[in-house]
């Protein structure tokens, strides 16, 4: 008898089959050449540096009043001048050209200054950012308006005041992208004027360079009392009286409601700092075991800082825990700024001088080793002072403490050759790569469990047979696995895939490909790896079946609909089959629309409501969440509503995923022809009423191979039991019947007994 579990092929079937997959490959080329066609036709236009790019879309005209054009970017400094006619008023810059302006996107944000000749700034405009702070609940419109207040700003006096001249104003919510956006504007203008020559200002740290280092042979151990007379320690106090009277000073009259409370005398905040990456300060004051793990930590180039305070305010405070950054603290020295990451920083159990008062809070700071700092030069930590004046808004004050090491700690140097002021892109990419492989070493746990989750998901693609054998069993690990993927890798993690990335990849690959912009997102990075893995072995259905955020909430709240006996819709197969097409249909016209215009495909690419419901958690405007929700509640009636017929990056996927090496889902050949259970069952419709299973649309999700051994449902497995019953039956009845005759022939000869 012929094995059923095996797939019998005529020829004329074997010959269809390899057609298809030719097909499929033919389709699949001319889709990769049209892109690489695309892009090498887009690939003058996209070729621009970022100020040619914003200087096309902003015309002198509208950016400065009474400017009639922009002159040619120079050649020394990326900068423009902004001319009337002949008269020079100015030049036009953006802020990324020249420090690093990284939020909490991993995205710079792009700020375009005019500065005029007395280095005075005549305008600051936000040109572009990707920063999610501003896409839940501040508008966009709130941030734009404080960049433009920098206007008349003096960067004269900004320099004599190491960049804290001017006042520096919060919005509630988006503190740390506010600081960032001060700083940049401050610190880009500085750079400017001292290169240009403006107002006055040179670039004199550049021309005499570093004149002493520390002295790491100095390793003498010193007391708290001595430490804080020759200005090792610096100490900044505030008591509750000056607070108060400091907010009271500010003029807003909300200020006085949440009067900090306690006699005037009280302590607010008292906070020290030191540079513990010299040797004998970090000895004396972490002793000789924790200073050994300083080193240890340490990296060549790398600095750090001792900052320890007690009172009634926190310097660290706990916004640092939600989004990595100490939003209260930063370190300034001259042009350059460095806000701290917990990546970055280590508690200190307590001080090794005897003679040290006792403190709240004792934090060890690492700086980078491509921040610019100098630890020979004066620097200050600037105290972000907050007080709540209404149920989500702040008002608030900054503090200075200043720090310049003494003479002991230094050894002279000689002065080295002239340093260049502006940043090389051999800086900037190691920059780059210095900040990616800190968000790496930062998100090695959530890596960790992703790494797990593709592990398990490929054992049990591999070894299907064995995890489908129990239905029950895995019907909940499909669920488990589905929580997971939609609280970790979407709530949590926000990793996400979209159609989005793979138009910057093909924008990256037109403007100049570097890994780091991929590398930025571990998790949205390594998904990406998977995916282009597994398209090869399984198909489009490892992501979009199990790894998708947006397909797991689809199809949980699926389920929790089935509980409560939410009817389910079955289309038609010949509408079904209709419908597959719009899907495709939606991925060929963003990815169109991208050619042309990158920005414009971004904001079409809102048909992924992913953004909506993974990433931002519904906390957006209303037709955003009118709109997943629609999409959501189709899914309730019609499981996977979305994945079936709408999702532009399914059908992205679908089109490589015909290159897939191997079949490893089993059919009987009696599937289709006459048996209808598994198409029937199939949640997404992936099989033909014939009994093919359609790869484009096939999810993975496992449960034809559940039904393959399924004793109850299937047909075949149903007729193979009954014949291994029936067998075994007439065995069990032919025993019987000899045991009923010990003394016939047969019975005696399977006792081993020979008769003559």
């Amino acid at each position: 008898m012929p094995d059923c579990s095996a797939t019998l092929l005529s020829p004329l079937p074997r010959v269809q089959s390899l057609f298809q997959r030719a097909r499929a490959a033919s389709l699949t080329a001319l889709f990769c050449l049209a892109f690489v066609l695309a892009s090498v036709l887009a690939s003058t236009a996209q070729a621009q540096s970022i100020l040619e790019k914003f200087i096309a879309d902003i015309p002198a005209s509208e950016f400065i009043e009474g400017a009639t054009a922009y002159g040619e970017i120079r050649d020394d400094v990326p900068v423009a001048p902004i001319l009337n006619g002949s008269d020079l008023l100015g030049y036009a810059y953006i802020t990324s050209d020249f420090v690093s302006t990284t939020g909490y996107s991993g995205k710079p944000i792009h700020v375009m200054v005019a500065i005029d000749p007395d280095a005075k700034i005549l305008r600051a405009e936000l040109v572009k950012h990707s920063e999610p702070i501003v896409l839940i609940g501040i508008p966009d419109s709130k941030i734009k308006a404080l960049t433009e207040s920098y206007k008349g700003i003096d960067i004269v006096a900004e320099a004599a005041a190491g960049g804290s001249a001017h006042d520096l104003e919060i919005i509630s919510g988006a503190t740390v992208t506010i600081m960032i956006i001060d700083d940049s504007i401050v610190r880009s203008g500085l750079k400017v004027s001292r290169a240009l020559g403006l107002g006055g200002l040179a670039n004199d740290d550049a021309e005499s360079g570093p004149t002493h280092v520390l002295n790491m042979d100095e390793r003498s151990i010193n007391d708290w009392a001595t430490m804080s007379g020759d200005g090792t320690i610096r100490r900044l106090t505030i008591d509750v009286g000056q607070i108060n009277a400091a907010f009271e000073a500010t003029g807003d009259p909300r200020v006085l409601k949440y009067a900090e409370k306690g006699d005037p005398e009280d302590t607010y905040i008292d906070m020290h700092t030191a540079l513990v990456s010299a040797p004998s300060i970090g000895l004396s004051l972490m002793g000789p075991n924790e200073y050994g793990n300083l080193e240890d930590w340490l990296e060549e180039g790398e600095e750090a800082i001792l900052i320890v305070g007690r009172g009634i305010y926190s310097f660290k405070g706990s916004g640092y825990v939600r989004g990595g950054i100490f939003d209260r603290i930063q370190l300034i020295q001259g042009d350059i700024s460095v806000r701290f990451h917990d990546r970055q920083h280590r508690r200190l159990g307590s001080i090794a001088a005897p003679d040290a008062p006792s403190f709240t809070e004792l934090d060890v700071f690492k700086i980078p080793a491509d921040a610019g700092f100098d630890p020979t030069k004066p620097w200050r930590i600037q105290l972000l002072a907050q007080r709540a004046v209404g149920p989500v808004e702040k008002s608030f004050l900054t503090y200075d403490l200043g720090y310049i090491i003494p003479d002991q700690y230094l050894t002279p140097l000689a002065p080295p050759a002239p340093a260049v002021e502006i940043s090389t892109p051999d800086d900037d990419q190691a920059a780059r790569a210095e900040l990616w492989q800190r968000i790496w070493k930062s998100k090695t746990l959530e890596i960790g469990i992703l790494v797990g989750m593709l592990v398990v998901l490929t054992g049990v693609f591999f070894f299907q047979t064995q995890a489908t054998r129990n239905a029950r069993a895995f019907y909940w690990f499909r669920m488990g696995f589905l929580v997971v993927t939609l609280v970790f890798l979407g709530w949590s993690q926000n990793a996400q895939l979209s159609v989005v990335n793979l138009m910057a990849l093909g924008q990256s690959l037109v403007t100049g490909f570097t890994w780091d912009a991929f590398l930025m997102d571990p998790l949205v990075f390594i998904l990406w790896t998977s995916v282009a893995v597994t398209l090869l072995f399984w198909g489009r259905g490892g992501f979009c079946g199990w790894l998708c955020p947006f397909g797991a909430l689809q199809e949980l709240s699926n389920q929790i609909a089935r509980f409560f006996k939410v009817p389910q819709w079955t289309l038609p197969w010949g509408l079904h089959e209709r419908l597959w097409p719009i899907k495709y249909i939606i991925f060929l016209g963003l990815f169109g629309v991208s050619i042309v215009s990158i920005p414009l495909a971004e904001q079409l690419a809102e048909v992924e409501p992913f953004k909506t419901s993974i990433i931002l958690k519904f906390v957006r405007s209303w037709p955003y969440v009118l709109f997943a929700t629609v999409i959501l509640g189709l899914g309730l009636f019609i499981e996977r509503f979305y994945c079936r017929y709408l999702c532009p990056l399914g059908a992205a996927l679908a089109i490589p995923g015909r290159l897939r090496m191997f079949d490893w889902l089993k059919r009987y050949k009696e599937c289709g022809n006459p048996c209808q259970t598994c198409a029937n069952e199939c949640f997404v419709q992936a099989i033909h009423p014939t009994g093919e299973i359609n790869p484009n649309e096939c999810l993975s999700c496992l449960h034809c191979q559940v039904l393959y051994q399924d004793d109850q449902k299937c047909p075949v497995v149903i007729k193979k039991v009954k014949r291994r019953a029936k067998m075994a039956k007439g065995s069990a009845a032919v025993g019987e019947t000899l045991g009923r005759f010990p003394d016939h022939p047969n019975t005696l000869a399977s006792k081993g007994e020979n008769h003559v």
